[in-house]
Formats: structure tokens, sequence, C-alpha cells
């Protein structure tokens, strides 16, 4: 969606991105997938191999605050690269950073010093996205915001449950899965930006996502709980139900 959502801009109705064209359809689309493909491509081949011996040599012969200085650089420094000569989402290029570092057999000690820093960029992410909601606009809009809610709530946790349950999953795991992704993420703030800067989500659609993610991470834990009593009694009917008899041998 990230890579498609500006393409697509203009036959949606919307507004051009940044460098896009306003020609064929179907050219744009093939450039576009021509260089998200030529940057997996360069990421997964020379990343993979460089990255890790990179972050070796720095780990050998470098104090620690450079590693974690390096690592943060790394991943910065790819993700400006494809959204600057590739054309890639920036959050799209960050990801497949953390990718190639955690190819490198270092990733855990990365990953462990970049945790302070994670736990206050989730701290200013919670508290921004909580002063973005508009309390007039909840309580106006009650009714479009339980819709939108109930398509997350719902929609999404039915279609988990589904997909695990045809790829042979059990219920519980099916459950489980259901009530983790009854919820908001954060590459859908990113997309209903990205869809507001295009002109293909107004300000009112985005307040709605914003207030439909308040309630649906609010409610998450909840869910939970709902889930574990569903499991265990459902575990609960499975034991009280009788083993089937054998079938008894034929005489003759």
């Amino acid at each position: 969606a990230l890579v498609l959502l500006p393409a697509l801009a203009v036959p949606l109705g919307g507004v051009a991105a940044h460098g896009a064209s306003d020609g064929n359809l179907a050219f744009d689309l093939l450039i576009t997938f021509g260089k998200v493909a030529l940057f997996i491509a360069i990421m997964l081949v020379v990343g993979v191999r460089v990255v890790p011996r990179l972050l070796y040599y720095v780990q050998r012969n470098a104090p620690r605050e450079l590693f974690t200085l390096c690592t943060l650089a790394l991943a910065i420094g790819i993700a400006f690269i494809s959204a600057e000569l590739f054309g890639v989402s920036f959050a799209l290029g960050a990801f497949l950073a953390g990718m190639v570092v955690n190819e490198s057999e270092f990733s855990h000690r990365a990953a462990e010093d970049a945790l302070p820093l994670r736990e206050a960029f989730s701290v200013l992410f919670f508290v921004s996205v909580g002063m973005l909601i508009d309390p007039g606009f909840l309580l106006d809009e009650i009714d479009k915001v339980m819709g939108v809610l109930a398509i997350v709530l719902i929609g999404k946790a039915a279609a988990a449950l589904l997909i695990v349950r045809m790829l042979g999953g059990r219920i519980g795991v099916g459950l489980t899965v259901a009530a983790g992704l009854s919820q908001v993420g954060e590459f859908s703030f990113i997309l209903a930006e990205m869809g507001r800067d295009l002109s293909l989500v107004s300000v009112e659609g985005q307040k709605l996502i914003l207030c439909a993610a308040l309630i649906s991470i609010t409610l998450n834990p909840l869910l939970f709980v709902g889930i574990d009593w569903v499991k265990k009694s459902l575990e609960a009917r499975n034991s009280d139900t009788p083993p089937p008899r054998a079938p008894e041998p034929a005489l003759g």
C-alpha cells in the first residue's frame, strides 16, 4: 500500500505525489515496482553482506557507544536513501533497514542498546496520537466512529480467525491472533497521513481513524481477557466430552 498509493493517487481522484507523472498508469506502476524491486534487491544482496560485516568490525574495534551510534546511523541512512533515490516511503525503508540489521549476529545487542530509545519513541507516539484526538468530534460523530470501530474490532478479527482456521490452526490460536489484530497499528497512521497528503483521505476520515485507533487500543487488553475466558471454556468442554468408544470386533 505504501508503494502503490502515490502511483494510484491521480486515478483514485487524488493529487500526484512528488516526482510522479500524470501519464500512463501502467507505465507509472512499472516504474514504481521497478524502483522498489531494485532497492529490495540491493538490500537483500548487498546490504545483507555489508551491514553484518560492518557491525562486526565496529563491535570488535570501537567502544560500545559507537556501536549504538552506528546501528542508528545505518537504519536512518538506509531509510533516507530509500526515500531520496528510490522513491520508497521513509517508513518502508526503515522497516527494510531493520530486517538487514537483524541478519547480523549482533542483532540482539543492537536491539538491547536501542531499547531505551524505542521506549521513549513509543511514549511519544502514543502521547502524540492522544493529543490529535478531538473530543468534540468524537461525541458529534459517535455513529461514524462506532462504524469504523466495528470494522477494526469485528471485521479484522473475523478475517484473522478465518485465515488461521483455513491454514489448519487451532481455534485457540485463531482467537489469540484475532485479538492481537483487532486494533489499529502504527502503519495505519502512516497510510492515513499519506492518503491525506494525496487528497485520498479527508480530514474527517483521518479523525475517524484516530478515534477508532484510540478506542481499539484501549479495548484490546479487555479482548485478551475475554479470549482467555473463551479458550478456558472450550478446553473445559473438550475435557468433559467422553472419548469415542472403540468399535467392537466382528464375530465370525
